[in-house]
């Protein structure tokens, strides 16, 4: 595709304090923000900068996708007598109509670079400015005259940021490791950290960051930090309308929707390439790539994942019914794609386990995720940017909670049906300390209450919306975080054409009976896929993400927790209940029944209580 102005992949982070004058300690602040850059170097190895004044610092490093040679950061910008400097992560895939209307408004540009469009945009339209982007984004803006930083986060949460203030610092982190180097910071994990990490994890609350003092800034919402006060503002969020439009019309708006959001994040000036599952979502983003690229002349490539040896451990499940790599091979022939299938070892499997701590700053999704991790890394030695299939189920109602009727009705989260799996492993005295079930209630009513209803809807209808809101707010929340960490941590560029806010502000409103056409499950994006896929693909049943059913890894996972419970030393221990994890171990294992989502069930219930242990033990955590 052609070149729209240079775009980062990257790490942001820095400070700000009105009460500390850092130019009196150059030397000292400019190595915390040095370091703040090589904690987030994996983010962005190609190039780095960073900002310092009287009362601020900002740091960036950055992944070269488009216009490799202009527009470094962090970058100024003087407007008569006002100045701000930006630093930016992210991707704006309207920048060039932006950029045109802000010419044609008398606005001048030194560079190519999507930044300065967001800087002068804002200091053109202010925060109106920023409403008007099409993309996924993280940035902050310091404005010293007016001695003020502001922080903005994407729609969709795509792009993540997370900050502390400290009395009178603030402190902000694409990462939370950049935070917890800043002077003076402890891995501190208290009481609700806990609840987090053990009654809702891998899964998080909006804006919390588990770390005591950390907090994450919410998606669609921006932080305004000036003096010694901070607030956060919302500028987007969801609105629920009547839908107006006929079947065909739906059909028909939403097929333009996802074609023109896939076509818009192919922009870089290196090959493109995707994740091909076989599944509906993946498969329509491979084939509109495949034929964008076919009139240049150009082939697609495409990477599957899969386990060694899992065509003969494979065991079919009502939440995975059936293997990728039948429906890969149709749809690579069909669309012509330069195919790579890659596969995973037990070792390697479990090695990145945590790896994959380090990635997310957090216990995550076990060896699903560190299965990512390392189809990431395999996929980045040969490309920078990919574009995958994440976030269509969350939109348009793909898991099977969204067709249960006592998923629906269970008042509860519905990927975390079964509490019990979540304390019957831990030491009596923690559950009834922790008040865990308690907390994990409190989270998802605080959720449901602030879903947008409409009124005049049917009961049937409101569930509906709420068990949408709840996907979008948490489950794709996870999702996604897991996609940025795992593919950042290894310099690849991973992006999500259907977490367009487009997109998801239509499906929102449309009736579930058009989003399950004819009782099919997610059948107005299938229908909206007519044009580029072959009707066995677009009708497959669907079958999640891969994950491992080898008892050779179950077997290794065991084996390390064994000696782990049995170590006085690990920090585990004093969560755990020995016997209890032990005699768990001894017993069958239930690959049926997860207890997170659809694919984590005991043996990563166990990889879960070793990443634990690793993330208490790595980042020297105290707990409180």
């Amino acid at each position: 595709m052609g070149k729209a102005g240079k775009r980062r992949m990257c790490g942001i982070a820095g400070f700000c304090s009105r009460r500390i004058n850092y130019e009196k300690e150059t030397p000292k602040w400019q190595a915390v923000l040095k370091e703040m850059n090589q904690l987030q170097k994996h983010r962005g190895p190609d190039e780095e900068g960073s900002f310092l004044d009287s009362h601020c610092g900002l740091a960036q490093v950055r992944l070269s996708i488009i216009d490799l040679a202009a527009g470094q950061q962090p970058m100024k910008r003087r407007v008569g007598s006002r100045e701000c400097i930006i630093v930016y992560n992210g991707e704006i895939y309207n920048m060039r109509e932006l950029k045109k209307e802000l010419k044609k408004e008398g606005v001048s540009f030194e560079t190519d670079s999507d930044t300065e469009v967001i800087l002068a945009g804002f200091m053109y339209q202010g925060v109106e400015f920023v409403k008007r982007l099409n993309g996924i984004f993280a940035f902050a803006i310091w404005e010293p005259g007016e001695q003020k930083l502001l922080l903005f986060r994407d729609r969709m949460g795509v792009k993540p940021c997370f900050y502390s203030q400290q009395e009178h610092t603030l402190i902000f982190s694409s990462e939370i490791k950049g935070i917890l180097s800043f002077p003076g910071m402890e891995a501190v994990v208290d009481r609700e950290g806990l609840c987090e990490v053990l009654g809702l994890g891998p899964a998080r609350t909006p804006g919390k960051g588990v770390f005591r003092g950390v907090r994450e800034l919410l998606p669609g919402h921006y932080l305004e930090f000036q003096g010694e006060e901070c607030r956060q503002y919302c500028f987007w969020r969801l609105e629920s309308c009547p839908h107006q439009d006929s079947w065909e019309e739906t059909v028909e708006k939403m097929q333009f929707l996802v074609g023109d959001a896939v076509r818009m994040q192919m922009l870089s000036d290196v090959p493109v390439c995707t994740f091909l599952s076989g599944g509906v979502d993946s498969s329509l983003v491979t084939a509109i790539c495949s034929k964008e690229l076919q009139k240049q002349g150009k082939v697609l490539s495409t990477y599957s994942f899969d386990f060694k040896d899992n065509d003969r451990n494979f065991q079919a499940n009502a939440f995975q019914p059936s293997q990728d790599r039948p429906w890969v091979d149709v749809v690579k022939e069909y669309a012509h794609t330069n195919h790579t299938y890659l596969e995973c070892r037990n070792e390697e499997l479990y090695d990145d386990l945590f790896t994959a701590v380090e990635a997310r700053d957090l216990p995550c999704m076990a060896d699903v995720e560190s299965s990512m991790l390392y189809f990431c890394r395999k996929v980045a030695a040969r490309h920078k940017v990919t574009l995958t299939g994440e976030c269509a189920d969350e939109i348009f109602g793909g898991y099977p909670w969204f067709h249960k009727k006592e998923c629906l009705e269970a008042g509860t989260f519905p990927w975390s049906m079964d509490f019990t799996t979540r304390t019957m492993l831990l030491k009596e005295e923690v559950v009834s300390q922790l008040s865990l079930q308690e907390y994990m209630q409190a989270a998802y009513e605080t959720t449901v209450n602030e879903t947008p209803l409409l009124a005049g809807e049917s009961r049937e209808e409101r569930q509906r919306r709420k068990m949408a809101y709840l996907n979008l707010r948490w489950f794709m929340q996870t999702l996604l975080e897991r996609m940025d960490r795992t593919s950042m941590h290894v310099g690849l560029e991973a992006r999500v054409p259907f977490a367009d806010h487009r997109i998801v502000e239509y499906a929102w409103n449309v009736p579930w009976e058009m989003k399950c056409s004819g009782g099919i499950v997610k059948g107005l994006l299938r229908a909206a896929g007519q044009e580029y896929l072959p009707s066995e693909v677009l009708y497959r049943k669907k079958s999640p993400y891969p994950k491992t059913y080898d008892p050779a890894y179950e077997g290794l996972v065991k084996r390390k927790l064994k000696e782990i419970i049995h170590d006085i030393q690990a920090p585990i221990n004093a969560l755990l209940d020995g016997r209890k994890v032990e005699a768990f171990m001894d017993s069958p294992t239930d690959y049926a029944r997860p207890f997170y989502g659809q694919l984590m069930a005991g043996p990563q219930l166990l990889a879960y209580l070793l990443q634990i242990n690793y993330w208490l033990e790595h980042y020297h955590i105290r707990l409180v």
